[in-house]
This record gives structure tokens, C-alpha cells and sequence, in this order.
């Protein structure tokens, strides 16, 4: 298909049609975004437990491989600060937004 062909077959679209396609995207959009987002949540969830069952293991002295558990008490570390500054620069654009004047 030529260029111009290309053009005309998306200006045959109506307006009703593009409102329609756009608020398609908009819920599976926001619904996806919303997924997206509980299952990290449920994945730093899961590295936080793991990371609390090495401390207990460490305090214990029932751990079996202490350079494992550093790692899991590390990882949980980095995911909760990764999760904390996610969270901050969301709060920060939900602010801006509100800030702006229409």
C-alpha cells in the first residue's frame, strides 16, 4: 500500500470510532497499569518475608548459608527503597497535576 493510501484509510476513521477505541484503551490501560503495580507490590512483599525468615534464622543460629541471607536481607532493602522512591515520584506527579491549572 502506498503512503497516501495509508493516510486515507486513517482519515476513513470517525470521530466516534477513535473515542471509543481511545476509552477501550484507557480501562485496559488503567487496568493493566493497576496489575502491573499489585504484583510488584506482591513481589517485594515476598522478598521482604524471605528477607525476615534469614533474620530469624540468623538470630537463631539456624542459618544454614550465611552469605545467602545477607544477600535476602539486601535484596529486601533495595526493593523496599525501589518501591519507596516509585511511590514518592508518583505522589510528586499526582501533586503536579493537581497544581496544574486548565
Amino acid at each position: 500500500m502506498s503512503e497516501f493510501g495509508k493516510i486515507n484509510s486513517i482519515s476513513g476513521t470517525s470521530t466516534a470510532d477513535l473515542l471509543k477505541q481511545k476509552s477501550k484503551t484507557e480501562a485496559t490501560g488503567g487496568a493493566a497499569f493497576a496489575e502491573q503495580l499489585k504484583s510488584a507490590l506482591n513481589e517485594v512483599n515476598e522478598i521482604q518475608e524471605k528477607s525476615e525468615v534469614a533474620i530469624g534464622e540468623m538470630a537463631t543460629g539456624q542459618v544454614k548459608d550465611l552469605h545467602q541471607a545477607a544477600l535476602a536481607i539486601n535484596k529486601a532493602e533495595t526493593s523496599m527503597k525501589l518501591m519507596l522512591e516509585i511511590r514518592n515520584k508518583a505522589l510528586n506527579a499526582y501533586k503536579e497535576l493537581g497544581r496544574t491549572q486548565l
